[in-house]
């Protein structure tokens, strides 16, 4: 049995609503989203990218090469499964807020999605979003990637005010419920690629909260912040507007297994599209028994005796069957 096969289709649609905005900002590790709902989740499965030192996918990996390390605890690996080519499903969130008006920050933003479109083939399956302080669903998933690229060339132009890490975090509920079938397998790896110049002014919950509903729902957040050289994070004081923002952007997507990208040239976009395909395509899949002590787990994936970066989530929620709908823990 395959690891999709082993986990239970509560893992990939819980619904989680955190704390409200008025919390602190993003942190070294992302709170624990007050769960709301009951599960039965007793198998976890966990994504992992693995590179080596130059950035190349290694591919030649084994269960025992890895160590699964919760709150501090090896624990034992009980499924796993390499994919090398697999089929992936993106959630692609456009920003369409009033800050996006500046200069060409709409145009590269919507190269950024053809480039995401054109990286993918039979098989895949791609959705387009788009948000101000509200999230539309531009067109649900489908393989007609050439149907994608015409409705992008028809989301509304900007206006308003942006609600960015709320609409990231209902966009990645989508992604999981989409990723799931009736059967309780995961089917595809899905991801969410957000198109932003990473500009908040009036979401409800923040950049930390946000990566702890990502992160245990297993859905990677990929933003690609589209901004010209001058602003780039690269080159903000320590504690400027433009720094903060990309420590806030890189901290959600990392924490959720994804990464942050900085398009400030036609090129950077097409580059980092091409990575986030490949990516999601070069997965290992580790399962293992959830902790039976409810709450937020801290994860951490290792490999063994090999200089090798893994990037994967950060954590997931345990004890899903023991909490009070109230949120208690």
């Amino acid at each position: 049995m395959t690891v999709r096969q082993t986990v239970l289709a509560a893992a990939a649609t819980m619904l989680l609503l955190p704390e409200p905005a008025g919390a602190q900002g993003t942190s070294e590790q992302p709170p624990d989203p007050a769960p709301t709902f009951r599960s039965s989740v007793d198998v976890v499965s966990v994504a992992a990218v693995v590179r080596d030192r130059k950035g190349r996918f290694v591919s030649d990996l084994s269960r025992d090469d890895f160590t699964v390390v919760e709150a501090g605890t090896p624990r034992p690996i009980i499924g796993f499964e390499a994919e090398q080519n697999g089929p992936v499903k993106l959630a692609v969130l456009f920003d369409i807020s009033g800050s996006m008006r500046v200069g060409r920050r709409a145009s590269d933003a919507r190269a950024a999605a053809r480039h995401l479109f054109s990286a993918l083939r039979p098989g895949d399956q791609a959705a387009l979003f788009s948000f101000d302080t509200q999230l539309d669903r531009v067109h649900g998933f489908t393989s007609d990637f050439a149907t994608l690229e015409s409705a992008i060339e028809h989301v509304q132009p900007p206006f308003g005010q942006t609600s960015l890490y709320d609409a990231i975090a209902d966009t990645a509920r989508a992604a999981a419920e989409a990723a799931s079938s009736g059967g309780g397998r995961l089917t595809q790896r899905a991801a969410v690629v957000v198109l932003t110049d990473g500009v908040d002014t009036k979401s409800r919950l923040t950049a930390g909260q946000v990566s702890g509903i990502a992160s245990s729902i297993d859905v990677p957040i990929y933003v690609l912040a589209v901004m010209s050289a001058v602003d780039h994070p690269d080159r903000q004081e320590t504690g400027s507007p433009g720094a903060e923002v990309g420590s806030a952007l890189l901290s959600l997507s990392q924490w959720t297994g994804g990464d942050l990208f900085i398009a400030s040239a036609p090129a950077h976009a097409s580059l980092a599209a091409r990575q986030i395909v490949a990516e999601l395509r070069q997965q290992y899949l580790l399962a293992f028994e959830a902790s039976p002590k409810p709450g937020w787990k801290p994860l951490e994936i290792r490999t063994r005796g090999r200089n090798l970066v893994v990037r994967a989530r950060s954590g997931y929620i345990a004890g899903g069957s023991r909490m009070q709908s109230d949120g208690s823990r």
